[in-house]
Formats: structure tokens, C-alpha cells, sequence
């Protein structure tokens, strides 16, 4: 039997069946043409962009640059940007029905006030074909005041506003709020800030920003907050009203430092503490410490408020004292350490013998020779109701005669000069009448205490953003104070500076140089 050699099979190339062009006659591809046209015929009889409109009107505000993106919304968008084009392509009308490949902008003169943007666009036919078309549109800019610009030439600029005070005759507080309102961004909603006598004045262009910065005051201070309303308007026809709203937020009178005395009764209650205490730090409630105990307690600011008392003195009635003697007990509290010392007042110093024994919280800092600031009780009158009670009560005894509150660092006079750092003030609008000079000192020593307790205070420099000294204006301190006689220079206590590593550099003050070749 014989087999058949196999043979292979090459199937031959297969001729696709043209056909000739309706219009011009060119050979298509009859499978795939779209009703016998080609597409050069195709695109001459469809006009795929031709319910989308070539010129469009765009608004702006001239006051504050911003652009009207409809029915009632403002945004920011600078020229040739991604917002701008965005803005473009939202205003045509029928856009949506085709697919958008590519737009851009077409370079006018900027004081043309039009604005051409090319675009290419995509749009299937009904036989399968796909067209792509390229377009230009012309935007005419008009111009069109926003109605936050409206509201900024009449009398009803703001709509909120917070009033922050305290009652207290210097600005320490003030000065860390505006730190920590710095450092959390807390006053980028705010259209004005102004200085009174005795706070500051928040002006917001909403009501909920003006709330927003009242939940970060209670976050950060102890605070009051007392809301009121002004009726502005009302349409009787649609019940429209229109409110200002106003917002008192009174910060607790009691500062870092200052020496406390307590309700006999509310003593009792927060752990049977004394009534005779410091303030060691002023957070969402105030820690109050025993300096002959180390005990510490906190008054919530509901509570303080129910029962509120003042300070019995503050930082401007502290003596300078010098340490004769301190032992320590060998109790620790946190940072604290518990020691009897033996101190003299330093303006007695040489005059006569008085000494006084005390207990002190600073056990761990103080040694034989060095000055402590406190209060001097003994032989001190006090205008103070609970002072009164306690001296009167059977707690009498527990008045010490000295309360050591901090050690006392020695500067000279150019110690300002060289300080390697720097904070940032907030930009406010000052009081219509100026200070007088008194007035103006009087801050400018407050300003000086301030920036003392964060050079000396680690945990109150925490909260606080400190900054690098600008390199001319350091290098103009420097040379200021390498003039100061080598005779008038006193021993300075050199354990203040901040390292840098705890510094920040300011990028407002960083410029790019070119190099010159």
C-alpha cells in the first residue's frame, strides 16, 4: 500500500475588496469605509465641534484677582495656570459631549483682555469611524467686583468677631497666645487684627472661622467665652436676617509664676492642697504646685470660673534673693526636687544679718551663692480677702516666710544683642491713639521678660517657634557689642543659649544667588 507524501499549504495573501471614494474617487477599503467615503471626505462634510461655542466671557476682580467660577463661587487662578484652564473649559457649553485630548493656551498680549485657548477633541461617528478635530475659543475678560470686595468699602466688613482679654497689667500671656496662634496658623482666616488696652480684636469674614479660633483658644488658654448677636438687616418678604456676631473670650487673670491663694474649700476638694500655691504653667487649666511639698493640683476652667479668685502678687513684686545654704531632702517630683534652703535678701546684703528658712521646689538648680527670685512675705501687707481667711485660719502656720520661685540669671547690659535667635510677630493694626512713652516702655519690658522665660524655661520653649538670627542684622549685634568696654562687661551665665538645632531657618529670608561665572 502506498502513502501519499504529504504537502504543505501556504494560504495566499487575501485581497481586501477596495472601493472608489463617492466625492473623489480614491480607493478605500470597503470593509471599513464609513457610507464610501474616505476620510479626508469625511472630515470636510463633519463637524464634530460644531455645537460648542467660539466665544465665551470670563469674570474677574480687579480688587483681589480672583475669577468667577459660576453660579457664585471665586477662585484664584493665575495666568496660563491649570485653575485658569480649567475655568476655561467649564464655561463651554456642549464640552461634555466629546472627549478632550489636548488644550492650551495660545499667547496674547496681556493687555488684550482675551484669552485664546486651542483644543483637541475626540467624537465617534455612528458607523465606527472616530474623528479628532482641533478648535480655538476666545475668552473675553470683563471685569466684575467680587462681593468680598463689595463688602470691604462698606461699614459691614467683618461678620464675626472674637475680643480676647485679660485682666492683667502686663502682656506675658498675650505675647505666648500670639506664639501659638503663629505656630498653628490660627489667624489665616482673620481680615483684621487689632490691638486694644487690654487684648486683642479678631475680625473674620465668616461665622464659622470666627468659631473655629474660639475652639483653638480653649485649646490653648484657659478661657470664658460669651457669644451676642446684632441684628444687621431683615427682608420681611423672604424672613432674611443678617447677623454680626461677636465672641468675649476672657482669658483667666492668673499668669506662669504668679503666687495663688485658694478658697479654703476648693483646696480641699482638688486634693486637700494648700491654699497658699505657685503657678507653675498656664495650659487648658492652671497647674498649681506646693512649693514645700511638691504637690500639685489643677483648676479646670469650669470650676475656676464658679469660684474664681485673683493672684495674690505677680512677677513684678519678685525680690532678689542669694542663696546661703541648700539641702537637698531627696524627694523628686518630674523636674522638681524638694530641698530647705536659707536664703538672704541681696539689698540686705552687707547692711544686716537677715536670713530666712524656707522650703523650695528648685533643689535640683540652686546652689550656695546663687540669686533666686521670690516674694518676700514676711513683714508684707496684702490687699486680699482669702489671704485674709488663711492668716485667720489654723493653716496660719504653714505660711512660709519666703517663696522661692525662680533662679535669677545674671545679663549685661548688650545680653540682647547677642541672642542668636528670634521670633516672628503677627502683623495687627495698632490703636487709633499712640502709646505714650510710658506705655511704650512698659511693653518693651514685658517683650524683654517674655523672651527670659524662654530662654530659661526648656518645657515654656516647646510650644514656641524660634528662629535663626538674620545674618546681618547678627553680624551688626556682634559688632555692637565687641564695642562695650571690657570694664563695663559683667560675669553672664552662659547656660542660656538655645542650641541651634532647636532653631528653624526663616524661608522669607532665603534668596537664590547666581553664581557669576
Amino acid at each position: 500500500m502506498e502513502i501519499d507524501t504529504p504537502l504543505s499549504f501556504t494560504p495566499g495573501a487575501k485581497s481586501a475588496a477596495t472601493v472608489l471614494c463617492a466625492d473623489c474617487g480614491a480607493p478605500i477599503d470597503g470593509t471599513q469605509s464609513a457610507g464610501a467615503f474616505c476620510y479626508d471626505c469625511i472630515k470636510l462634510k463633519t463637524d464634530v465641534t460644531g455645537g460648542i461655542q467660539r466665544e465665551a466671557t470670563l469674570h474677574m476682580c480687579r480688587d483681589c484677582d480672583r475669577w468667577l467660577s459660576p453660579p457664585n463661587s471665586w477662585v484664584v487662578a493665575r495666568p496660563e495656570s491649570r485653575e485658569l484652564l480649567a475655568l476655561c473649559l467649564k464655561k463651554l457649553r456642549g464640552l461634555h459631549k466629546l472627549r478632550i485630548i489636548d488644550a492650551s493656551f495660545i499667547w496674547t498680549e496681556p493687555h488684550s483682555r482675551r484669552i485664546k485657548v486651542k483644543i483637541t477633541v475626540q467624537s465617534e461617528l455612528g458607523d465606527g469611524a472616530i474623528m479628532q478635530q482641533t478648535f480655538e475659543v476666545e475668552y473675553t475678560q470683563n471685569y466684575h467686583q467680587c462681593p468680598d470686595c463689595q463688602k470691604s468699602y462698606t461699614h459691614n466688613t467683618w461678620r464675626a468677631c472674637v475680643q480676647v482679654r485679660q485682666k492683667v497689667p502686663h502682656k506675658r500671656t498675650f505675647l505666648f497666645l500670639e506664639q501659638a496662634i503663629l505656630k498653628h496658623g490660627a489667624h489665616k482666616d482673620a481680615i483684621n487684627i487689632k490691638e486694644m488696652h487690654d487684648g486683642i480684636d479678631f475680625f473674620f469674614a465668616q461665622r464659622n472661622h470666627a468659631e473655629g479660633f474660639v475652639d483653638f483658644l480653649k485649646a490653648v488658654v484657659p478661657a470664658n467665652v460669651k457669644k451676642s448677636q446684632e441684628l444687621i438687616s431683615h427682608d420681611i418678604h423672604t424672613s432674611t436676617k443678617s447677623y454680626k456676631f461677636s465672641y468675649s473670650a476672657e482669658i483667666v487673670p492668673i499668669c506662669k509664676d504668679d503666687l495663688v491663694v485658694l478658697p479654703i474649700p476648693l483646696a480641699r476638694k482638688i486634693g486637700n492642697i494648700s491654699p497658699l500655691t505657685l503657678c507653675n504653667r498656664i495650659g487648658t487649666s492652671l497647674n498649681l504646685i506646693d512649693p514645700t511639698t511638691l504637690q500639685t493640683a489643677e483648676v479646670d476652667t469650669a470650676v475656676y470660673w464658679r469660684t474664681p479668685f485673683r493672684s495674690l502678687a505677680d512677677v513684678r513684686e519678685l525680690v532678689e534673693f542669694v542663696v546661703l545654704d541648700i539641702e537637698p531632702l531627696g524627694q523628686q517630683k518630674g523636674r522638681h526636687f524638694l530641698a530647705e534652703a536659707t536664703v538672704s535678701r541681696a539689698s540686705d546684703m552687707g547692711s544686716n544679718d537677715s536670713t530666712y528658712y524656707t522650703r523650695t521646689h528648685l533643689g535640683g538648680i540652686l546652689h550656695v551663692g546663687d540669686s533666686v527670685m521670690g516674694y518676700h512675705m514676711t513683714g508684707t501687707n496684702f490687699n486680699n480677702e482669702l489671704f485674709d481667711k488663711l492668716e485667720a485660719s489654723k493653716l496660719s502656720s504653714t505660711i512660709p516666710d519666703v517663696v522661692l520661685v525662680k533662679k535669677h540669671y545674671t545679663r549685661s547690659q548688650k545680653a540682647k544683642s547677642k541672642r542668636n535667635w528670634r521670633i516672628k510677630r503677627m502683623a495687627r493694626e495698632e490703636s487709633e491713639m499712640l502709646p505714650r512713652k510710658q506705655d511704650q516702655e512698659k511693653m518693651e519690658r514685658d517683650f524683654e521678660l517674655f523672651l527670659r522665660d524662654v530662654e530659661e524655661d526648656p518645657e515654656f520653649r516647646a510650644g514656641i517657634q524660634l528662629y535663626k538670627q538674620q545674618q546681618e542684622a547678627q553680624a551688626q549685634k556682634d559688632a555692637d557689642a565687641m564695642e562695650v568696654e571690657a570694664s563695663d562687661v559683667e560675669e553672664e551665665d552662659h547656660g542660656l543659649a538655645i542650641p541651634m538645632e532647636q532653631l528653624l531657618d526663616d524661608f522669607e529670608d532665603m534668596t537664590m544667588v547666581e553664581d557669576k561665572e
